[in-house]
């Protein structure tokens, strides 16, 4: 085996960190839309926020992915080019772990003292800047060993991408292992992902310390 098996699976880790960075982008500010959802006092909301909590939560990924990506053809008979294959995989993605994003969310809230909120209000802060300036900081920190559990759970998870054939890092580890007729390729992808889990778990690391300082 020449150094082309490690340049051919580094090439595709390129589709495995975008899957890994756009559904950060898009599930964690969904995940507190859907948390305040959860958290609401209009009992429609919150049970229709609970039930998509339920649902995201108590089926598998790779069902998910295959109901996005089936589903607008065989429920409206919507014909979609292959590109859709990719923004599947991040719509996926996103609703799933908005609703465990969602959860952690809304579990850290809940743990904060209400007086604080009180205070805000007495200094003449509006529910933006209290949210903003006093809870969210808070809210971080809070929460920041559960959020680094889902995205290291998030780097392994990109491998189920191959279920809608979208050619991520182990999918092309896959397939150089069967026409290599060994499994060296698949042993490679897993030195990446161990790499890129070392890389995520540092940046954590890294801001968790920085708000180190609301440690009581």
């Amino acid at each position: 085996m020449d150094w082309t098996t490690f340049i051919e699976i580094g090439k595709s880790l390129v589709v495995s960190l975008e899957i890994f960075f756009l559904t950060i982008l898009f599930s964690m500010p969904l995940g507190m839309i859907v948390a305040f959802g959860r958290m609401s006092k209009n009992k429609i909301v919150s049970s229709l926020t609970s039930f998509y909590i339920s649902i995201m939560r108590g089926t598998p990924l790779m069902l998910q992915l295959l109901v996005v990506y089936f589903g607008p053809y065989y429920l409206f008979k919507i014909r979609l080019s292959p590109d859709y294959r990719f923004i599947a995989v991040i719509i996926a993605f996103s609703l799933n772990y908005a609703a465990y994003f969602a959860e952690i969310y809304r579990s850290g809230l809940q743990s904060l003292p209400k007086g604080q909120e009180e205070a805000a209000k007495v200094l003449g802060y509006s529910k933006t800047q209290t949210f903003f300036h006093i809870l969210l900081p808070q809210l971080i920190k809070q929460v920041l060993p559960a959020i680094t559990n889902e995205i290291i759970t998030l780097v392994k998870d990109t491998s189920l991408a191959f279920v809608i054939a979208v050619a991520e890092m182990f999918t092309v580890a896959k397939q150089l292992a069967a026409a290599q007729a060994t499994i060296i390729p698949l042993m490679i992808a897993g030195l990446y992902y161990y790499i890129f889990n070392l890389v995520v778990s540092y940046v954590m690391d890294q801001i968790e310390k920085h708000y180190s300082y609301y440690r009581t």
